[in-house]
C-alpha cells in the first residue's frame, strides 16, 4: 500500500498554501497509524529549502510504509506551510501539536523558524527534530529539541580552515544578514576561527533580508582588497550579492555555508558565482552506496537530484523511525529518550550520533561552484 499522508505537498509548491494545510493528495489506510507533524517553508523566500526537505521526509515515510510500516502501523505525515516566516512556524507547530495530536514534529529547516517553534514543542513535551537548523540556540531551547545536522560553530571552523589551508587566504571581508540568526551566528564563528588560525577580518558589513541593493557595502569591501568574502546568507540574497560583487569588479572568491544549497542560487547569481565555495551536509556526487541509492530513488521520483536539504529531511525522518522502533512505548517521554540515545546511525549524510546537547556529531563537505554545478572539494571531520 502507498504512503499514509494527510495534507502534504505532492509535486510542486501550491498556489494557495496556508497554515490550514496543503491541499493536494490524501492517502488513507486501514488499521492504526502513527501521526507525525512537519513544519516546512513550502512557499516564501526559502521555499526551495522547505520543498527539498519535505520531499526527503516524504520519500523516507513512503519507503517505510511500502515495507510494511513500523510496529504494525503506517506512518501518517501532516505537513503545514509556514511561508518562510518564524511567526507562522510557531502557529503551525501549535496547530500540529494541539489539533493534530502528533507524536513528534519534523522541522524547520531554517534556524530562526526552528527557534520560534522550539518553545512550543518543549512546553508540550513533544519531540522536535530539525533537519538542518545549524544555529546553536535551537537545541538550547530544551531537552525535547533535536537536530541531525552539524552546528554553526563547526561549520564556521570548516570554512575558516578551508580558507586558510586550502585557499591560502589571510584577509577576509564579511557581508552578513542581520535579520537572520543563522547568518549572524555563522559569521561570528567563522570570525573567531579565522582569527585563531592567523587570518584577519578586514571589514564586517551587514544587510537586511529584504534588501536587494548591496553596492554600498560592497564598495566599502572593495576598498579593503580582501582575499575572499564570506557571505553567510540564504540563496536568494547570495545570488544578488554575487552579481553585484562582480559588477563592481571584485574578483575575490565568495565563501558561504549550507544556506547556499539550492539550484535557485545559480539561477539568480549565474556566472558571478563561479569558483566560489560553501560548506554543506553532503555531496550528491559521492559514490558511497547509501548515497548513490538515495540519489537514485529521489531522482526517479522527483526527476531532479537531491540537494543537502533533501538528504537532511530524509535522515531526520529515518532517525525518528529508528527511535520509534527503539522506544519502550509510543509515549512522547519514551520517544524523546530513544531519540536522545541515537548513536552511530548510518545516515545518507554520514554516521550520526547525538551528543549530550542533542546535536549531531558528523562531518561536513566543502563544495565548489564550477560551470553552475556544485562540485565536491573535501570532507572535514569534527
Amino acid at each position: 500500500m502507498g504512503a499514509v499522508v494527510s495534507q502534504v505537498l505532492s509535486g510542486c509548491t501550491p498556489k494557495n498554501s496556508s497554515l490550514s494545510g496543503i491541499n493536494s493528495r490524501t492517502f488513507t489506510a486501514t488499521g492504526n497509524t502513527i501521526r507525525v507533524g512537519e513544519v516546512s517553508s513550502l512557499s516564501g523566500s526559502e521555499a526551495t529549502f522547505g520543498l527539498s526537505a519535505h520531499r526527503g521526509i516524504e520519500l523516507a515515510f513512503d519507503e517505510i510504509n511500502r515495507n510494511g510500516g513500523i510496529l504494525g502501523k503506517k506512518l501518517e505525515l501532516v505537513t503545514l506551510d509556514d511561508r518562510s516566516k518564524p511567526e507562522e512556524a510557531a502557529t503551525a507547530a501549535t496547530k500540529l501539536i494541539a489539533d493534530s495530536a502528533v507524536i513528534a514534529v519534523l522541522g524547520e529547516v531554517a534556524s530562526s523558524r526552528s527557534i520560534a517553534m522550539a518553545p512550543i514543542a518543549q512546553n508540550s513535551k513533544t519531540p522536535m527534530i530539525s533537519p538542518s537548523s545549524t544555529n546553536p540556540r535551537v537545541t538550547e531551547m530544551g531537552n525535547y529539541i533535536f537536530r541531525v545536522c552539524f552546528i554553526d560553530p563547526f561549520q564556521g571552523e570548516v570554512m575558516a580552515k578551508f580558507a586558510l589551508e586550502h585557499l591560502k587566504v589571510k584577509k577576509v571581508a564579511i557581508l552578513r544578514d542581520v535579520d537572520s540568526d543563522y547568518s549572524t551566528g555563522l559569521a561570528d564563528y567563522f570570525t573567531a576561527a579565522l582569527k585563531k588560525g592567523g587570518g584577519t577580518i578586514v571589514l564586517d558589513e551587514s544587510y537586511t533580508s529584504s534588501d536587494i541593493d548591496f553596492k554600498s557595502q560592497l564598495t566599502a569591501i572593495r576598498a579593503k582588497k580582501p582575499d575572499a568574502i564570506l557571505v553567510p546568507g540564504y540563496y536568494t540574497s547570495v545570488g544578488l550579492i554575487a552579481r553585484q560583487t562582480r559588477e563592481l569588479g571584485i574578483q575575490a572568491p565568495l565563501l558561504g555555508g549550507d544556506g547556499w544549497d539550492s539550484p535557485k542560487l545559480v539561477e539568480i547569481g549565474g556566472k558571478a558565482l563561479e569558483n566560489s565555495y560553501f560548506s554543506n551536509h553532503y555531496s550528491n556526487d559521492d559514490t558511497a552506496p547509501k548515497i548513490k541509492d538515495f540519489v537514485t530513488q529521489f531522482s526517479q521520483r522527483y526527476t531532479s537530484k537531491p540537494d543537502g536539504m533533501a538528504a537532511m529531511g530524509y535522515d531526520a525522518a529515518m532517525i525518528l523511525v529508528d527511535s520509534i522502533r527503539r522506544s519502550k512505548t509510543l509515549s512522547k517521554q519514551d520517544l524523546r529518550d530513544a531519540i536522545a540515545a541515537t548513536k552511530g546511525f548510518a545516515a545518507v549524510t554520514g554516521n550520526i550520533s547525538l551528543n549530550e546537547h542533542r546535536n549531531a556529531v558528523k562531518p561536513a563537505v566543502v563544495l565548489k561552484i564550477v560551470d553552475g554545478l556544485f562540485r565536491y572539494q573535501t570532507t572535514i571531520q569534527p
